[in-house]
Parts: C-alpha cells; structure tokens; sequence
C-alpha cells in the first residue's frame, strides 16, 4: 500500500513549464535522472589511430599553449624546475635589475662577426684581425669571467643573508647564465626594469 502510495505521488508531479514535450493525459511523467541523461552527449571514441593521433596532437598543443601562457605571465606552476622557488626568483630580478658587461657578449660576439666578414682592403683587414685578435676577444673574455664570478658570489652572499632556509645550490651559476643572455631573450621574462622598478604589464596599457 505505502509502496503504490509513494509511486502515486511521484507520477503526479507536475511537468515543469520550460519543458520543450507536452505530456498526453495519462503518460507518466519523466523523472529528472532521465531528462538531464538525456541531454547528456556520448563521448565519440576516435575512429582509427590517426584520428586518436590528431586528437593527441591537438591535446597537446593546447597543453603547450596554456603552459606558454602561464610562464609569460609569470606563474611558478608553469615553469620548468629549474626556475621555481623563492631563490631562484630572487637571483633573476637581481641580475634583470642590473645592466652587466656580460649581456653584452653576445651582441659584440656578433659584431666582431661582422667585421671580420666585410671585403676590407688588405691593409685594414689585417688592421682589424689585430684589433679583434689581441685587444677585443681578451678584454670582452675577461669581462665575461670577471662578471660571471662576480654575480655568482654576490647572489648566492644576498640569498644566503635574505633567505637563510633556502637551498644555495645552482643559484649562483643560475645568475651567471641569465647575465650572459640578452636582455629581451631571457626566459622566463624580466618583471623589474634596470634600477629595480617593476615591469609595467601588457594587459595593463591602454
């Protein structure tokens, strides 16, 4: 009896007004289980291994982009192990902070490239070669070493004083390498302009 009482009460709710099917007179009503599986979309298995391949590939692709993403707007998830923790972050503003000889390499690498490739007559040809031979490579090379040990020695002293439960290992040769690149290739990308004032965000300028 209580069963066929209950099984009545449920046959008699009223059918909402948004549904789309009117009821005929004596149909049982739908129970909500049954409409929303209804609306419910079957997930298509891919057809054959490419389809699965190009699936995988778009997966993939949206994976790297919103990882990109992450890393451009300066989330630590996103990084890659080498450049997460306190430590690290604090080693990259001190060197993006700072205009160094070192980040200068590259560029004058290039133009000693340069001038040692342009048709010089023979005189100034071998001018340059000298130039480049005994004065350029040996003060940029020692530019280099002479920053290089500087920045490693003074970031790790700096993390060591503000840090002291951070692990110094790597840090100081991690500064060292984001001396040496150019500023506009580094990566992850400076958030401090030289003389330490934070970089002004894209999404911020009208």
């Amino acid at each position: 009896m209580l069963r066929r009482r209950s099984q009545s009460s449920v046959d008699d709710t009223p059918v909402p007004a948004d549904d789309p099917k009117p009821q005929g007179k004596g149909r049982p009503t739908p129970k909500r289980r049954d409409r929303e599986s209804s609306r419910r979309q079957p997930i298509t298995a891919p057809r054959d291994r490419k389809e699965a391949y190009r699936q995988m590939r778009e997966r993939q692709r949206a994976e790297r982009e919103r990882a990109r993403r992450g890393m451009l707007a300066g989330d630590e998830r996103y990084f890659p192990a080498r450049d997460r923790g306190p430590a690290r972050r604090f080693a990259r503003d001190w060197v993006d902070s700072r205009r160094l000889p070192s980040q200068y390499f590259l560029p004058f690498s290039l133009l000693i490239l340069l001038a040692t490739w342009i048709p010089w007559p023979p005189s100034i040809r071998v001018a340059v070669l000298n130039a480049v031979i005994v004065f350029g490579w040996p003060v940029m090379m020692a530019g280099v070493l002479f920053t290089s040990i500087y920045v490693s020695w003074k970031v790790k002293r700096e993390v060591a004083a503000k840090m002291p439960g951070e692990s110094l290992r790597g840090v100081g040769f991690y500064a060292a390498m984001r001396a040496l690149q150019i500023r506009k290739l580094r990566f992850p990308p400076p958030t401090v302009l030289p003389g330490g004032k934070p970089v002004q965000q894209k999404s911020q300028k009208k």
